[in-house]
């Protein structure tokens, strides 16, 4: 009987074990690191972001994550320049929170500056994240929303606040937000934040915040303007640049379509989501919102509650609402501009299709960024139209690499109709109207013709004399008609 209980004994704890080693969040070690030079606990994390890593299954850092936490523990200003879908928001983040500890203060000791509302929201998710294990408290703040309600959240107090720049300096005019104990500014996609939209906004915000802060800017690429405004502004800062400037992701696969016109580039869109079944999840970037709504529209009555569509004049909840019906896959397509093209980690996105192309070639950087994430494999495809050429070559010459055009499919349907913004400008152009024939003059100074020549017809003689012979002035009688 002993010998029985103790076999049973045996048997469940041999079965406890296996429980263990199987469950996802206690494997061992020898389980659960992959082939990688480093790991994320060799970092020196603490407990709280080892166990929130761990519950993501995140198990080896990036390259830009793996270089940069150390340079930003150390306390310098950092620049990171790294292709796009490469974990730049961990590479920042994890040495920030690493250093960060419990305060019970109510004014904000870390802020994250994003150029969108959609790339707010989605920071402070991998900010929350993070913190699961932890008391830290984090706040996002945007336009389009009730005011109030973000002067509340920041009255009672947090730690970290990802912010747009229009929103926070709204906030502090108020006076219910104070930076003066900011430790740590981010500004992420710094050279989009650092363009012409959003410079004054930067420079008055700088001004504001206190001169002894360490400031971490990160974006996949960056020009020499926005390097020359940095090194200006920023006494010192160490470079971290893991890819050349302009190189996009190697398993990003690119081709292109040479389209003439708009109404060919939406039926060559439209055969490609009916012949290839590959295109489950696909991105299209257009230029303007004006063709964001009519190309949704053309498309949703071929592929009813598939299309999506998102720009800046869509509401708030309008915009978050059809990125989550695109990341859970109800929608099978989302249109956008440029507002999704920097800093999205949208999963699994198998295509992007550039159906016009940008006129900045970083932006196109970006766009096909959305594809490829990580360690996944993406294709990039692009629409050029003959104007839209001059842009290519730009393209190319940034990347240092030619894009294959492929042959346009035997069954497209070549449209000859012409948009609005297609058609040429006829206010210049020359008529048929005959003009009037200019008659001849005889110059300014002529002989009048008789019937404008002035003739004295008679009337009152006017008095031309006002002294008389003695030089004394006349005197008239006034008439006792009175005129009305």
């Amino acid at each position: 009987m002993q010998k029985y209980t103790l076999l049973a004994t045996i048997q469940a704890f041999l079965f406890i074990i296996k429980k263990t080693i199987t469950n996802k969040r206690f494997r061992l070690p020898s389980q659960r690191i992959k082939k990688c030079e480093v790991t994320f606990e060799e970092l020196n994390l603490n407990k709280p972001l080892n166990g929130a890593l761990a519950d993501l299954e995140y198990v080896c850092p990036t390259p830009i994550q793996e270089k940069a936490f150390p340079i930003i523990m150390s306390g310098a200003n950092v620049v990171g320049i790294a292709q796009t879908g490469t974990g730049k928001t961990f590479a920042y983040l994890l040495p920030i929170l690493r250093q960060l500890t419990f305060s019970e203060q109510k004014d904000p000791r870390v802020l994250i500056l994003a150029p969108t509302r959609e790339l707010v929201v989605q920071i402070l998710e991998e900010v929350r994240k993070l913190t699961k294990y932890s008391n830290l408290r984090s706040a996002g703040v945007y336009g389009g929303t009730n005011i109030n309600t973000q002067k509340q959240m920041i009255y009672n107090g947090i730690d970290i606040l990802v912010a747009t720049p229009g929103r926070l300096i709204d906030l502090a005019f108020t006076g219910v937000l104070r930076l003066k104990l900011i430790q740590k500014l981010v500004i992420d996609e710094v050279d989009v934040m650092l363009g012409l939209g959003f410079r004054s906004q930067l420079i008055s915000l700088l001004d504001i915040l206190p001169a002894k802060r360490q400031s971490l800017m990160f974006s996949a690429t960056l020009t020499q303007e926005v390097e020359a405004f940095i090194t200006e502004r920023v006494i010192y800062f160490q470079k971290i640049e893991i890819a050349r400037h302009g190189t996009p992701i190697e398993k990003i696969i690119q081709s292109a379509y040479r389209v003439p016109n708009y109404n060919t580039k939406a039926n060559l869109l439209e055969l490609l989501l009916k012949t290839d079944p590959e295109i489950s999840k696909v991105l299209v970037f257009v230029g303007t919102k004006i063709l964001a709504n009519r190309l949704s529209e053309q498309l949703d009555k071929i592929f009813p509650e598939q299309v999506g569509v998102i720009h800046s004049n869509k509401s708030h909840n309008t915009r978050l609402n059809a990125l989550k019906l695109f990341e859970n896959g109800t929608h099978r397509a989302l249109i956008a501009t440029d507002i999704i093209a920097r800093g999205m980690d949208i999963c699994d996105v198998t295509h992007v299709i550039n159906f016009d192309i940008p006129d900045v070639p970083g932006d196109y950087i970006h766009r096909i960024g959305r594809t490829g994430r990580i360690d996944k494999d993406g294709i990039a495809i692009s629409f050029v139209s003959p104007a839209e050429q001059q842009y290519i070559n730009e393209i190319e010459r940034l990347m240092n690499m030619p894009i294959r055009f492929e042959p346009l499919p035997r069954d497209l349907e070549i449209s000859k109709v012409l948009t609005e913004e297609e058609r040429p400008n006829i206010l210049f152009e020359k008529t048929n109207r005959k003009e009037a024939p200019v008659k001849a003059t005889q110059g300014a100074f002529h002989e009048k013709l008789e019937k404008n020549k002035k003739v004295n017809l008679g009337g009152p003689k006017i008095r031309k004399e006002r002294y008389d012979k003695n030089g004394r002035p006349r005197i008239t009688k006034k008439s006792s008609k009175t005129r009305f």
